[in-house]
């Protein structure tokens, strides 16, 4: 299923959302310059449809929590949650983590360093859950735009068109029509979500992805037009981390595909290698880990 941002208009989803709850989880770290006006255009305009506005603050040494309480959000530290489960940073340790505060029955993700963009989005990626109870998933798409240097064009999401989209190309190619596999809009049912396992890095979208085609097939996946797009861009180097988190990730799947054992949750680091321009090498460890489905912790802690 494929719509346009526009097929969702606030007063649809007013008619549509019946006794559906919705939750807005916004994952973030050190986000302080953008989590204010991303968090109180939402209050703002969607207010009277997000039963739910949250703010999972990733270990951020700014002033990102307050930041984001002052405009509206309620915020929890991802130390403070589940503490007995340990923490790790990474974007998917948030939105793990984000089921153990959340009640909502529809969750849509929304990243915080946004600057070109539009409460749209949220509307975009929740529609098609609320209107076809066959959808499980859905995922925006978008113009990127890239900055680098002053030089404008539309040619972000290196690691999507690099990574992500060969990949399916080569062993999922029935998603091969997934415009943008990483994305970070989108909205899915909650309880599907506690059936997940959960990368807690950049591999969350990815593998959210491939789990729900695995076990839902594709006509519960739904990809939706949110228009343009610009947000604060990784380093090459740091890229280069999240493509090993990406491959990890999709490896893991492979495996699991020949080899269905191969489910358990794991933990484990990677040491990703660099030579520098002066001939030294360093290494970076890159976090494989994935949490276990949250159905199976779900609960007050002893």
């Amino acid at each position: 299923m494929m719509s346009v941002a526009s097929d969702w208009s606030h007063g649809r989803i007013e008619s549509i959302k019946g006794e559906s709850t919705l939750a807005v989880v916004i994952p973030a770290r050190d986000e302080e310059g953008t989590i204010g006006q991303v968090v109180s255009a939402i209050a703002a305009e969607l207010g009277e449809i997000v039963d739910e506005l949250v703010v999972m603050d990733s270990l951020s040494s700014d002033r990102t929590a307050a930041v984001a309480s002052n405009a509206g959000a309620r915020v929890h530290s991802v130390a403070d949650v589940r503490p007995d489960l340990g923490v790790h940073p990474g974007k998917g340790e948030a939105l793990w983590k984000s089921q153990f505060v959340t009640s909502a029955d529809v969750v849509a993700f929304i990243d915080a360093d946004l600057t070109e963009w539009g409460t749209h989005f949220v509307l975009g990626v929740v529609g098609p859950l609320l209107a076809d109870p066959q959808v499980v998933l859905c995922r925006g798409f978008y113009d990127r735009v890239l900055d680098i240097d002053g030089d404008v064009t539309l040619e972000g999401g290196r690691v999507t068109e690099l990574v992500a989209r060969p990949w399916l190309t080569l062993f999922r190619p029935e998603l091969g029509a997934i415009v943008q596999p990483l994305a970070g809009e989108w909205a899915i049912r909650r309880n599907v979500f506690q059936q997940l396992h959960v990368p807690i890095g950049y591999g969350v979208e990815f593998s959210t992805l491939l789990d729900v085609y695995d076990e839902w097939g594709i006509d519960s996946i739904a990809q939706v037009d949110l228009g343009r797009r610009a947000h604060r861009h990784q380093n090459i180097h740091d890229l280069s981390v999240m493509a090993v988190e990406i491959l990890a990730t999709a490896e893991r799947r492979r495996a699991r595909t020949a080899e269905p054992a191969a489910t358990d949750s794991f933990s484990a680091d990677v040491q990703l290698a660099r030579l520098s321009e002066h001939r030294q090498w360093s290494h970076r460890a890159v976090p494989v880990t994935e949490r276990l489905p949250a159905s199976t912790l779900i609960g007050p802690a002893d």
